[in-house]
């Protein structure tokens, strides 16, 4: 645990504020001590010393004064570490948001949405009192008795003594209770992270689960996860009412034994009344801070739970490049032709180093040259573009960029060289504006002048204007206000707004209807012009005008040639062409 909870300390000024959080803590468990002194006194100078009202008023201001300094350090305390917690919230989650982006679709592909936002939220929210309450304490409770122990044991040694043999008993129990919950917590935090992520994986596939009628299969499912969240919690609860009851029995038991040592020793005359009720007064106190630990312990434990899992997305190792040495790139000037190029050399890549998905691969892209990539699905066309993407790293061979490796270019320097239209685009909760101006680059905002002549460019400027509020009409999540065709035109104007040098084509008319299909082939056609351009093909139509064409077949390079090369052979792409020419594809 004590490595997990780095991640916590790396936070600037952690240390320094938990510090004069304890210091702060330590300073009112002195001003408690020297209350209890002049409470003692002035009870005992009142009733056994017969002295006035007028004769103690000091020291019940002094008393006064004391109670004040307390509540104003436990405020101060409270804000500081209330302020650290809320600092380490925005660090941690900078950090996993950062994280996950230098991971990329490869780890995020591996993991569920609804668990991985979950932990972002729900998790890291869980460490306020962990932070806020549970790391003081634990420094407090050791401290704090401390103080009182020194200053019973000064005053009255068997009472000190008794308080020493006592004092073992409540970490004791404290530590036998926290084994128990502990399980119980990481059992009901996991429930909890099943929960989110089954329930995103229902609400996106809403629509399909009622087409297949499904909704109701996969609402018990939900009501059965949610009923065992219910239960893990109840029995994390009731660990919690049981060590606060045990904690608070024997907390009660140990003062009632020196509560008794005492009273024995008044009734036969062996003690002043004064220090008898000073350590009367004092020896609840003495367990308070191992009681507030105990409650504090609970209030924290998901948090604890929920660094472990924040720790193993933070040490999720990113890919690192083979080449280490860095040194000054050209710039690359895709317009010009020769010797602007990409290669492919020898290329091999498995997917969680078992599933192979390229062995020996190698081509050629030359600058201003429209290159398809053609094969079954599965052949390995998603894994060369996510390689160029700078998704995903190969396991061996080169990818190299004007003769420069690939992977020792910057990499937010080399995608601003990039545009990339997906085969099914995402869009955000935005308007539709603000989705095209995602292909702005970074740190640049785009004009609505620049916006719309994109948008005009991909063919989107009408139904964007015929939308309620034009290009600030928000179009849903996932662009659910808008068609498949639309959603692609926003698409490529969001690449025309960039107007990157390389462009990666991913079939970008699968599943449209011929009208929209018309719509966006005219925007891509008129997108590649003087461009370099890497073309997934889905639909061989879109091939037979490519420069070079690139077939694939279970992660090997089968041919290479031009459309009308390769269809004199008897080929892979020969067979393709005549299944898809007879309707079969």
């Amino acid at each position: 645990m004590k490595k997990d909870n780095r991640i916590l300390f790396q936070v600037r000024g952690t240390y320094g504020n938990l510090a004069i959080a304890i210091f702060l803590g330590a300073i009112s468990g002195g001003l408690l001590v020297t209350q209890s002194y002049y409470l003692s006194r002035i009870i005992n100078e009142v009733f056994l010393d017969a002295q006035t009202l007028r004769q103690v008023w000091r020291i019940m201001l002094l008393i006064l004064v004391l109670i004040a300094a307390r509540a104003l350090l436990a405020w101060i305390k409270s804000i500081l570490t209330n302020r650290l917690a809320g600092q380490i919230k925005l660090s941690l989650r900078e950090r996993i948001l950062q994280r996950l982006f230098a991971l990329g679709p490869a780890y995020i592909g591996g993991e569920r949405s609804g668990e991985l936002i979950s932990t972002t939220i729900e998790g890291v929210e869980a460490l306020d009192p962990y932070v806020s309450q549970y790391l003081p304490q634990v420094v407090l409770s050791i401290v704090v008795p401390a103080i009182i122990l020194i200053t019973v044991i000064f005053v009255d040694v068997p009472s000190g003594v008794i308080l020493l043999i006592m004092a073992p008993l409540l970490p004791f129990l404290m530590a036998l209770v926290g084994m128990m919950a502990g399980a119980e917590t990481k059992r009901r935090w996991q429930t909890l992270r099943l929960l989110s992520a089954h329930f995103l994986d229902v609400l996106q596939g809403l629509t399909t689960l009622k087409l297949f009628g499904r909704s109701e299969a996969e609402e018990e499912q939900v009501r059965t996860i949610s009923e065992r969240f219910r239960r893990t919690t109840m029995g994390t609860l009731r660990i919690a009412f049981f060590s606060s009851f045990v904690l608070e029995e024997a907390a009660t038991i140990s003062t009632a034994i020196v509560a008794v040592e005492i009273g024995l020793r008044l009734l036969v005359g062996n003690m002043p009344f004064q220090p008898a009720l000073f350590i009367l007064l004092i020896a609840p106190e003495f367990f308070q801070p191992l009681r507030q630990l105990g409650a504090k312990y609970h209030a924290g434990m998901d948090g604890k739970v929920a660094v472990q899992r924040i720790n193993e997305i933070l040490a999720e190792p990113l890919p690192v490049p083979r080449h280490h040495k860095q040194q000054d790139k050209p710039e690359i000037d895709w317009r010009v032709p020769a010797p602007g190029s990409i290669r492919f050399a020898h290329v091999n890549y498995a997917y969680d180093g078992q599933r192979p998905a390229l062995h020996d691969v190698s081509f050629h892209i030359t600058a201003g040259q429209k290159v398809a990539l053609v094969g079954p699905s599965g052949a390995g066309k998603s894994t060369i573009a996510h390689m160029l993407l700078r998704f995903i790293q190969a396991d061996s061979g080169t990818i190299s960029v004007n003769n420069v490796p690939l992977d020792e270019l910057p990499i937010q320097e080399w995608r601003t060289q990039i545009a990339w239209v997906p085969q099914h685009p995402y869009l955000l909760h935005a308007t539709a504006a603000d989705n095209i101006r995602l292909g702005c680059p970074k740190g640049r905002q785009a004009s609505m002048e620049a916006v719309v002549e994109a948008a005009k460019l991909a063919h989107a400027h009408e139904f964007i204007s015929a939308l309620p509020q034009g290009y600030e009409t928000m179009i849903g999540e996932r662009g659910s206000r808008l068609s498949g065709g639309e959603a692609q035109r926003i698409s490529l104007a969001r690449a025309f707004l960039k107007d990157a040098p390389l462009l990666i084509l991913d079939e970008a008319t699968s599943y449209l209807d011929p009208a929209n299909e018309a719509l966006v082939l005219r925007a891509v056609a008129r997108l590649v012009r003087e461009r370099t351009v890497l073309i997934l093909a889905h639909r061989l139509s879109t091939v037979y005008d490519a420069d070079h064409i690139v077939v694939i077949e279970s992660g090997h390079v089968v041919e290479t040639g031009t459309h009308g090369t390769l269809l004199r052979q008897s080929g892979l792409y020969r067979q393709l062409i005549n299944a898809y020419e007879e309707g079969k594809l």
